[in-house]
């Protein structure tokens, strides 16, 4: 079926306007009504080709939240009508380690919800930046936001589960210590979050200016890390750091902070490799620095979960479809709170 979207010919060419086809709804699928989709700083990044392997069209989006519109003759536990959302698969091998332990994100055969491998035409798959996506049931994902929220619901589905994932794995909690470095579109939703699961967080900023809007995000703390005196103030102190910086920068200064057995958990993913750290700031502290990427689909629903409990959504600015090569360049400044969110509803011709 022929469905609205908006994408991008070649990695020189503004997104607009296109046509796109979505295959048929399968015994297992669910057609969803897409409503919004969140814009990640990785959609620029394949739809410009700054990351290898993009074909065209690429229609990026994997932030999507919207309305079952049908379900397969098999689906059970999706009905027309449920509010969902899909993030970053929508599809793996179903039959390795990773997949048997819910873990579909580091499955080898993952099939990305853009730009990945599909039989669909016209051969890769097209992402959020449309009005309808046909995904199998197993990657579809219940919302129990009110639909008030649903809108900043869609960061949760990339933003929310990177940061959530790492957390959740080295356990942050009451009586951890947890600092976030980055006060952007993940480094918000990791101070949010880790907040909500009681522990004492620390957030990490290179911008003076940056200290209230960290305040009023749940931060307990706030350090300027150009400033010596306050990065020396949490020597040897921290459970955990995530860090969600998306360019090179000295791990060096993060590692010093960690107490013994601490972990710097990388989540950001600069184009360039970081500095070498001095290996000496580990082995003397048994310090680790680890990386984690999104989460498999039952952690994904769990952080969903999480927040609709806590009441936690993403800051967001609503745009147009046809907005959207603006919004890209303002994201390169640096120039949104905290993340973009499409209203698929102005992507009709």
């Amino acid at each position: 079926m022929p469905v609205n979207a908006y994408g991008a010919h070649a990695a020189d060419k503004p997104l607009e306007h296109l046509k796109i086809t979505r295959r048929a709804p399968g015994a297992h699928d669910v057609q969803i009504d897409i409503a919004y989709c969140g814009v990640c700083h990785s959609d620029l990044h394949q739809v410009r080709s700054e990351w290898a392997g993009t074909h065209y069209p690429c229609v990026p989006g994997h932030e999507i939240v919207g309305r079952v519109a049908a379900v397969g003759a098999h689906v059970s536990g999706f009905k027309v009508g449920d509010l969902v959302g899909v993030g970053c698969i929508v599809d793996s091998c179903r039959h390795c380690a990773d997949c048997d332990e819910g873990l579909e994100n580091y499955c080898d055969g993952m099939i990305g919800t853009y730009n990945a491998p599909t039989p669909d035409q016209p051969g890769w798959t097209m992402g959020g930046y449309s009005q309808e996506i046909v995904v199998h049931e197993r990657y579809v994902l219940h919302i129990r936001h009110p639909e008030k929220d649903l809108a900043a619901v869609a960061p949760l589905l990339c933003a929310g589960i990177t940061t959530y994932s790492p957390l959740r794995h080295w356990n942050a909690g009451p009586g951890k210590k947890v600092g976030v470095v980055g006060i952007g579109g993940l480094g918000h939703m990791g101070i949010k979050l880790a907040r909500a699961m009681g522990a004492h967080v620390v957030a990490f900023t290179t911008s003076e200016s940056k200290r209230a809007d960290a305040r009023a995000l749940g931060a307990d703390e706030v350090v300027v890390s150009r400033h010596a005196d306050e990065m020396a103030a949490h020597a040897k102190s921290f459970d955990l750091i995530v860090d969600t910086v998306a360019a090179p920068h000295d791990l060096d200064a993060l590692l010093v902070l960690l107490k013994r057995d601490g972990t710097l958990t990388l989540v950001g993913a600069p184009a360039s490799p970081h500095p070498s750290p001095n290996v000496f700031n580990q082995i003397m502290k048994r310090r680790a620095i680890a990386g984690s990427m999104i989460g498999g689909i039952p952690e994904t629903q769990e952080m969903l979960d999480f927040c609709a409990r806590h009441g936690i959504v993403a800051d967001i600015e609503l745009i147009r479809a046809e907005d959207i090569n603006h919004a890209y360049e303002r994201m390169l400044k640096g120039e949104i709170k905290y993340r973009f969110v499409i209203d698929n509803a102005t992507m009709s011709a």
